[in-house]
C-alpha cells in the first residue's frame, strides 16, 4: 500500500544523459506487441480467480484483541483504514511496541478481489518468516474489522530517506538492493510473486536493515512455467508484461528491482509522463535513459534488469535470484553476510526510544490516534470469508507457555550534485502517550505510504476489480 495515497506521477528534471544505442532496451518482435493500444489495457476489466484455503490457525482460547493494545500514534491512513503504532498492555509481552493495520470489512467486502488480497497478505504474512520481510505477532477481528498487529519498524519508510536524500549513492543503493534480494528470493521458493516493489513499500528496523511489507498484491502458488493476469501494482514500477496482459510470472518483480534501483540512483522510476496513459506508453515502448555518471556496472544491472522481453531478461528462470547475484554489481557483498546482517547499515536511526516516531510522516504522527467505532457489523454469513483470520505467532505462544519469570514517490527533488560526499550526506551519517482503545475501529496505513505496505499502509494500487473505474482517467489513475 503506497506511502502516498494521493499518488501523482513524478515530474522529474531530465537528466542529460548519453543518447547512444547502447542505452537502448532492444524490443524484439516475438516478445510483445510493439503498439499496443493503450486504452484496451485501461479498459479491460477481466477478473483473475484467487484460490484461498481457509485456515483456523488458532482455535484455542489464547487470542489477543483490541483491548490488549494501547493506541499511541498514527502512523498512516488510506483508503481502507489506519495503521497505528500500539503498545501491548496484557500478556507475557506487555509493553512492548507493535504497527497496528485495522481494516474495515465493510470496504473490504465490496469487492471479492479486496477480499482475496486482505487473506492472501494475512497468509502470507504468516507462513513466510525471513529476516527481510516483516514479521506478523497477532492477527485477529471484530464484527466490523480485521486487525493486523505487526513488528514496528522505528527506521520508517525508504520512501522517506530516498525523498530527503534526493538520490543514493552506488553503494548504498547495492546495500539496500542486495537484502531486498534475498526477500524475493525467498517469496519465489515459496511460490509467490510480490508483485508491488517501490520505496514505499521498504521499511528499515531500528539498525537500518531493509523489511518488505504490504502483502496485499502478491500471488500465490506460482511455480515455474505458471502465469497470471491480473492487473495490479504501481504503475511507475511495473513490468510491460503487466500491462499488456499477456500473462506474467516472477520476472515482474526483477522488473520493479531495475526500476526501483534506477530510482534509487537517479530521483525518479525510468519512465514517467505527466499522465498515466503516457507512462504506460514509456513503459512499453519508450527509451530508458542511462545517466553518465552512473558506473557502468550498475548501468549495465539496469539494463539487464528493464528488458521488455521476458526471456532475455535478468532473473528470467531457471537462474531467478541467482542469476542476479551473480552480477558484478554486487562483487563486493557476501551473500552468506547480507542474509545473517553482519553488513553494517548506511543508515542507522537516530531513535531516542521504543516508541519514537520521528522517522515517520508528521502528517500522521502528529494526529490524534482514535480507533473509531465500528459503524456497522457483518452477518454471520458474510462474515464467513473471514474464517481463519486469527492468529498468534509462534514465537508469542511459547513465550506464553513458559513458566512465568518475573523481571525487571511524490516527486523527489534531486541534489545540487549526483554523487553526494560521504561526510556531507545526512543519510550516510544517522541524522524522536497513549490513550486505551475504547471502541473498535477502522483505519489502517503506515508512514508515508502506509496504504501499500503489508505493515503500515491502506491505499489502495491498481488491481483488476478496481482498475476499469480508475484507468478510465486516462490523465491519471487515482490510486484510492
Amino acid at each position: 500500500m503506497a506511502g502516498v495515497f494521493d499518488l501523482e506521477l513524478h515530474d522529474v528534471e531530465t537528466v542529460e544523459v548519453d543518447d547512444s544505442d547502447d542505452d537502448v532496451i532492444e524490443i524484439q518482435e516475438d516478445g510483445y506487441d510493439q503498439n499496443p493500444n493503450v486504452n484496451e489495457i485501461i479498459e479491460t476489466d477481466d477478473v483473475e480467480t484467487v484460490q484461498l484455503t481457509e485456515q483456523n490457525v488458532n482455535p484455542g482460547p489464547d487470542k489477543a484483541g483490541p483491548q490488549d493494545f494501547e493506541l499511541l500514534k498514527v502512523l498512516g491512513k488510506g483508503g481502507y483504514g489506519k495503521v497505528f503504532q500500539v503498545r501491548k498492555v496484557s500478556g507475557t509481552d506487555a509493553g512492548t511496541i507493535f504497527a497496528m493495520k485495522v481494516l474495515r470489512k465493510a470496504s473490504i467486502v465490496r469487492n471479492q478481489k479486496d477480499t482475496a488480497h486482505t487473506k492472501a497478505e494475512r497468509n502470507i504474512l504468516e507462513e513466510v518468516k525471513h529476516p527481510f520481510i516483516v514479521d506478523l505477532k497477532y492477527a485477529f477481528q471484530t464484527g466490523g474489522k480485521l486487525y493486523l498487529i505487526l513488528e514496528y519498524l522505528s527506521g520508517g519508510e525508504l520512501f522517506m530517506h530516498l525523498e530527503r536524500e534526493g538520490i543514493f549513492l552506488e553503494d548504498t543503493a547495492c546495500f539496500y538492493l542486495s537484502e531486498i534480494i534475498l526477500a524475493l528470493e525467498h517469496l519465489h521458493m515459496q511460490g509467490i510473486i510480490y508483485r508491488d516493489l517501490k520505496p514505499e513499500n521498504i521499511l528499515l528496523d531500528a539498525q537500518g536493515h531493509v523489511k518488505l511489507t504490504d502483502f496485499g498484491l502478491c500471488k500465490e502458488h506460482i511455480q515455474e512455467g505458471i502465469v497470471t493476469h491480473t492487473f495490479c501494482g504501481t504503475i511507475e514500477y511495473m513490468a510491460p508484461e503487466i500491462l499488456t496482459r499477456s500473462g506474467h510470472g516472477k520476472e515482474v518483480d526483477w522488473w520493479s528491482l531495475g526500476a526501483l534501483m534506477y530510482d534509487m540512483l537517479t530521483g525518479a522510476p525510468p519512465f514517467t509522463a505527466e499522465n498515466r496513459k503516457k507512462t504506460i506508453e514509456k513503459i512499453l515502448k519508450g527509451k530508458l535513459n542511462l545517466p553518465l555518471y552512473l558506473t557502468a556496472d550498475a548501468r549495465d544491472l539496469i539494463r539487464k534488469l528493464l528488458k521488455r522481453q521476458v526471456s532475455v531478461r535478468l532473473g528470467a528462470p531457471p537462474a531467478d535470484a541467482l542469476a542476479v547475484k551473480q552480477h558484478h554489481f554486487f562483487k563486493h557483498i557476501s551473500w552468506d553476510d547480507v542474509l545473517s546482517r553482519k553488513l553494517e547499515p548506511p543508515f542507522k536511526p537516530s531513535l531516542s526510544s521504543d516508541d519514537d516516531v520521528s522517522q515517520f510522516d508528521t502528517k500522521f504522527t502528529e494526529q490524534t490516534p482514535v480507533d473509531s467505532p465500528e459503524e456497522w457489523t457483518l452477518s454471520e454469513s458474510a462474515n464467513m470469508i473471514f474464517q481463519g483470520f486469527t492468529y498468534i505467532a509462534p514465537s508469542v505462544l511459547e513465550e506464553l507457555y513458559k513458566p512465568q519469570i518475573i523481571r525487571a514517490r511524490s516527486p523527489r527533488k534531486l541534489g545540487t550534485t549526483p554523487m553526494r560526499s560521504h561526510h556531507m550526506s545526512p543519510f550516510m551519517q544517522p541524522i524522536p502517550q497513549g490513550q486505551p482503545l475504547g471502541h473498535l475501529g477502522h483505519g489502517h496505513g503506515l508512514g508515508h505510504n502506509l496504504a501499500h505496505m503489508g505493515h503500515y499502509t491502506t491505499s489502495q494500487p491498481i488491481t483488476t476489480n478496481n482498475c476499469t473505474e480508475e484507468m478510465m482517467e486516462v490523465s491519471g489513475i487515482p490510486q484510492l
